[in-house]
C-alpha cells in the first residue's frame, strides 16, 4: 500500500494525474483517503488511441487534383478526363470526397470517412458493397485494401512527396499522380 502523504506528493509532482478525494475515514487522524483513478484514466485514454489508429498525415488534408499527364494506366486509356478529392478530418477520422469526369462526359462522386486503423470502412455513393481500410505501410506511406462484398479486390500504396504537393496512389499497373491545389 502506497501512504496517503505519498500519494498527495505523487499527484502533485505529477499534474495530468487525476485524484479524487473522499471523506470516509472518520475518527483516524487522516480525515482524506484518495481513491486514485488515474491509471484506469490512463489506461483507457492509451486504449482509444490504440483504437483510433494513427492520425491522417497533416500533408493529406486539403484539395487535390488529378494529373492525367503524369499518371499512368495498365490498360494505356486514362479512366478520368478530370478528377479531384478533397480530404479532411472528420471526428477522430477523416473524409474523403471523390469527384470524377469520365472520358465520355459521366461523373462519378463518392465519398468515404473513417479511419486509419487497418478497420473497413464502407465507400458511400456506389451499389456494391466496398469497403477501404487504411493502414501503415512504411516511413509517409499507407496502404489501401480495397473489398468488395468483404472479398479483397485491390491493395494500393499511397505516397506523399517530400514538399506535400504530390500524392500518388499505386495500384497494380497503375500510378495515378495528384497534385495539391494552391491554397488548401
Amino acid at each position: 500500500l502506497i501512504s496517503t502523504a505519498a500519494m498527495r506528493s505523487t499527484s502533485a509532482r505529477n499534474s495530468s494525474a487525476v485524484t479524487v478525494w473522499r471523506e470516509d475515514n472518520r475518527g483516524t487522524d487522516d480525515g482524506m483517503r484518495p481513491l486514485i483513478i488515474s491509471l484506469p484514466l490512463v489506461v483507457f485514454v492509451a486504449a482509444r488511441a490504440a483504437a483510433a489508429g494513427p492520425d491522417v498525415p497533416e500533408a493529406w488534408l486539403g484539395s487535390w487534383a488529378l494529373d492525367v499527364a503524369r499518371s499512368t494506366y495498365a490498360s494505356g486509356a486514362a479512366p478520368y478526363k478530370r478528377a479531384a478529392y478533397r480530404i479532411a478530418r472528420d471526428g477522430d477520422g477523416f473524409r474523403v470526397i471523390y469527384d470524377m469526369v469520365h472520358p465520355r462526359g459521366g461523373t462519378t462522386h463518392l465519398e468515404w470517412t473513417g479511419r486509419m486503423d487497418g478497420h473497413d470502412y464502407p465507400l458511400q455513393g456506389v451499389d456494391q458493397a466496398i469497403t477501404y481500410a487504411y493502414t501503415p505501410a512504411g516511413p509517409d506511406a499507407w496502404e489501401i485494401v480495397v473489398k468488395i462484398d468483404g472479398r479483397v479486390a485491390a491493395r494500393s500504396r499511397v505516397t506523399v512527396s517530400a514538399d506535400g504537393r504530390t500524392m500518388t496512389t499505386t495500384t497494380g499497373g497503375n500510378a495515378t499522380v495528384y497534385e495539391k491545389r494552391d491554397g488548401s
